[in-house]
């Protein structure tokens, strides 16, 4: 197959799969398959973009690929279908909370608070070229072929780049009411120190649920309503002295959207709401078995802005030690001293 590294994510999906999923549904199943088999295969055709006969076919050309799955036969597209439909969201939040356990396996990472934001992006309903669609509006004059689209609300862990929780509904809608739900699903999963998120979701409730609630630190611009308006408590605070440093931070989350729509999908394929949904949610588990399968390479970047910083301050460091003042790159030698790296961010090619 063209996809490199197929086999590793579908060991890493079939592995999570069995974490939550009993083998079968009840006792009366055909046993013919079990459900992490079925939910694994799901997961691939997440991270590959396949439709259900694509799925189909692929698993009866690739050998390797059935034994890693644990498949004596293929799968018929509508068993997937079916499955799929029977598929809870409770199921995938489980799958996506096991993937979260094994992104933080260190005891080192469980009690360090993470950084956390919240943002909301749209998802195609089906495979239509959106330059196709721009150049059909404008030349033709005619309406966008939809009205809604789906939206995928997700809060996202800053410093090690993964998905905590997420949610999807029917767009265009004002997620400022969902924060408070997609913050706590994300705080059963770690502990939360900061949580960032943009003006959509600027409220004074929202302050008070993140600062009481949790015991975390809110940085929401207040952009809503007249500048002339009187506003009061953390927003007054946000427009007084808003904390740009803190806040840029954000951006990141707009990087892991990029790569979810650039390495795996940017649309929610089904005919109906409840389907759609249900694959906005896989593709949000499967971005994580992803991050999982590149689990080392991801262990070796840092997300911390002031790593350049310190290298180069070792590297200075190193230079009066070793008399050659004014030669050589303070950041590089820094680097070798520190045995670090000044990587801001990587993306996996």
């Amino acid at each position: 197959m063209a996809e490199v590294g197929l086999l590793p994510f579908a060991r890493i999906a079939v592995q999570v799969s069995r974490a939550v999923l009993p083998r079968y549904r009840s006792r009366f199943s055909k046993r013919q398959f079990t459900q992490p088999q079925l939910l694994a295969i799901l997961c691939l055709m997440r991270y590959e973009d396949w439709t259900f006969r694509e799925a189909e076919v692929r698993l009866g050309e690739h050998r390797e690929l059935r034994q890693v799955l644990g498949l004596v036969s293929v799968p018929d597209f509508t068993t997937l279908y079916r499955f799929l439909q029977r598929l809870d969201d409770q199921t995938i939040d489980r799958a996506v909370g096991e993937t979260v356990r094994r992104l933080r396996g260190s005891l080192r990472q469980k009690r360090k608070r993470a950084r956390v934001a919240v943002d909301a992006t749209g998802l195609a309903q089906g495979a239509v070229s959106t330059f196709f669609v721009r150049r059909m509006h404008h030349h033709g004059q005619k309406p966008l072929p939809w009205r809604h689209w789906l939206k995928w609300v997700v809060a996202v862990d800053l410093d090690q780049q993964f998905v905590l929780s997420q949610l999807a509904r029917r767009g265009p809608w004002n997620d400022c009411a969902n924060l408070p739900a997609v913050i706590e699903a994300a705080s059963q999963q770690t502990r939360i120190g900061l949580v960032l998120a943009d003006a959509e979701f600027d409220s004074e409730r929202n302050h008070t649920y993140i600062r009481k609630r949790l015991g975390a630190q809110s940085v929401i611009p207040a952009k809503r309503g007249k500048k002339t308006w009187r506003v009061h408590g953390v927003r007054a605070e946000m427009r007084s002295a808003f904390p740009r440093r803190l806040y840029r931070r954000r951006a990141l989350i707009e990087s892991l959207f990029s790569s979810v729509k650039r390495k795996l999908s940017a649309r929610a394929p089904g005919r109906s709401l409840p389907m759609q949904m249900r694959q906005a949610l896989l593709l949000g588990l499967s971005f994580n078995l992803y991050r999982l399968k590149h689990r080392r390479l991801f262990l070796r970047m840092s997300t911390e802005p002031d790593r350049t910083k310190r290298a180069a301050r070792l590297g200075r460091r190193a230079l009066r030690r070793n008399g050659t003042k004014g030669k050589g790159n303070p950041a590089v030698l820094g680097e070798k001293a520190g045995r670090g790296t000044t990587t801001n961010l990587l993306y996996l090619s």
